[in-house]
């Protein structure tokens, strides 16, 4: 597994957050990761990266244990993260943002992309992401909320990550910005890097997925394949108000 969290419990002071949550992913896999809001999905990444403690349970990144340890270590395991909110750095270029980030996968898959001609160079960034290409000289504050979030995708794939979490794939894009995130998604599936997905369009999520993980107040609720979600509709009805 590259990422294999058992037992999970986070909280918020007193507020228990997560509850005994198992989360993993495995090589190649795209996890849909869903539920409403405040059911404890961002708290899960967030546990996963280092950026929130869990009380209790165990985090495995790359057959080493992370629980608790810090963001910059999780990520030097080839774990990128795209949190909501983007956090691009407004005062820099598009194209320092992404050159600034650049650097060679540090795993085996990594440097197995890299011979086989499939790592994430700036070249490669830019024909994917060609609306940056024309906004290379802009600063990140002159960007749409659009152009952000793919400069976001763009800079986390500069590391040469095994897993891409992207927590709000499409939160406020227009519809057809977010149809380009949806087919940079599949972009990212076919190039081998296994992904995290948090979004509110189940039907766009299940499109690429490989499995979904439903979250109801910090629990998990259902874990299985798209077909197996879908044939649910039930669920889909009580969890996901569809």
């Amino acid at each position: 597994m590259l990422i294999d969290a058992k037992a999970i419990n986070t909280f918020y002071a007193a507020s228990h957050i997560l509850r005994d949550v198992d989360f993993a992913v495995a090589p190649g896999e795209t996890i849909g990761l869903m539920g409403r809001n405040g059911m404890g999905k961002s708290t899960l990444l967030k546990s996963i990266m280092g950026l929130v403690k869990p009380r209790s349970g165990s985090v495995v990144v790359m057959g080493q244990s992370m629980t608790g340890r810090a963001p910059f270590e999780v990520a030097r395991l080839g774990i990128a993260y795209v949190p909501e909110g983007r956090g691009i750095f407004g005062n820099l270029s598009v194209k320092e943002n992404l050159v600034m980030a650049a650097r060679a996968g540090s795993t085996q898959a990594a440097r197995e992309r890299a011979k086989s001609g499939l790592d994430w160079t700036y070249a490669r960034v830019l024909n994917t992401f060609p609306r940056l290409t024309e906004r290379l000289n802009h600063g990140g504050q002159q960007l749409s909320g659009g152009e952000q979030q793919m400069l976001t995708i763009g800079r986390a794939l500069m590391t040469n990550p095994d897993v891409l979490i992207l927590d709000e794939a499409t939160e406020g894009l227009a519809p057809l910005i977010a149809r380009e995130i949806w087919r940079i998604c599949g972009l990212i599936r076919e190039s081998g890097i296994s992904s995290v997905i948090v979004d509110k369009n189940w039907k766009h999520v299940t499109q690429i997925s490989t499995r979904n993980v439903i979250l109801v107040k910090g629990q998990v609720v259902f874990d299985g394949s798209s077909a197996e979600l879908i044939a649910k509709p039930e669920l889909l009805e009580q969890h996901l108000g569809v």
